[in-house]
């Protein structure tokens, strides 16, 4: 039987509000995040990532208040990433009412901390974020970056996936940095070799702007559908895209 499709409105922070960029600047505010995370949960949301998109780069820990605020109106699997860099803060955020953490600057300068993470915690409360951009220098065309899309890595996007599916991560969650805000659709290359390389369920994420993109990146691979400025601005409700996949012979949860 088919595995059914989730999808997962992600909530991107800053200074306390929710916020949606272009390729991961240009920010504008699109609300509260309490009241956000209530509405998705009503409208039929299946998950919900909640990610602290400056944490890292201002050198501090998740805002575990907010957290703790999100977690009590959250009737769904409820995933908070940014700002993530030991076991300790992974813990903190799962006590503050996070079901699961993601983490991606972290992961990749801490060699180690995904299986201890995995190892303390348990593979399904672990989700490995991957921003990539495309480079040909790479072999695969993608390269690995850090810091909220700031900093290049040098490292090919597709062996980091193998690397992270080798530690029995079941999620991967891999952004592109040319189709992050965008709306003209995911990067299904992207997709379809991460997931022609790992045994973990691949998210979706960058780039969704209408129903046919969500089936483009089903057909690539996905099993959870991310997306943010599309249900934050209202340009897709998420009832409607289920029954648009649904009449597409998708099945949803």
């Amino acid at each position: 039987m088919a595995q059914k499709i989730k999808i997962m409105p992600c909530l991107d922070m800053q200074n306390g509000r929710v916020v949606k960029g272009v390729h991961f600047v240009d920010i504008r505010d699109a609300g509260d995040p309490v009241e956000c995370a209530r509405a998705y949960c009503e409208a039929g949301a299946d998950e919900l990532a909640l990610l602290d998109i400056t944490a890292t780069v201002e050198g501090r820990a998740t805002m575990l208040d907010i957290v703790r605020r999100v977690a009590e109106v959250t009737t769904v699997p409820f995933t908070v990433g940014g700002g993530i860099s030991d076991v300790q803060s992974a813990e903190l955020v799962l006590d503050a009412g996070a079901d699961k953490v993601s983490i991606s600057s972290a992961a990749f300068r801490k060699p180690g901390l995904v299986e201890e993470l995995v190892k303390k915690l348990g593979a399904g409360k672990v989700t490995v974020a991957i921003d990539v951009d495309r480079n040909a220098a790479m072999p695969s065309g993608y390269e690995v970056y850090i810091d909220g899309g700031r900093t290049a890595t040098g490292a090919d996007a597709i062996e980091w996936a193998k690397r992270i599916d080798g530690c029995g991560v079941p999620v991967i969650l891999p952004t592109s940095k040319a189709g992050d805000g965008v709306q003209t659709g995911y990067d299904l290359p992207v997709i379809r070799a991460i997931k022609g390389a790992v045994s973990a369920e691949v998210v979706a994420s960058g780039g969704a702007g209408k129903p046919e993109h969500f089936h483009q990146a089903v057909e690539a691979g996905a099993t959870i559908l991310l997306a943010a400025s599309v249900f934050h601005f209202g340009i897709i409700g998420i009832g409607d895209l289920k029954n648009y996949l649904r009449s597409r012979g998708v099945a949803v949860l």
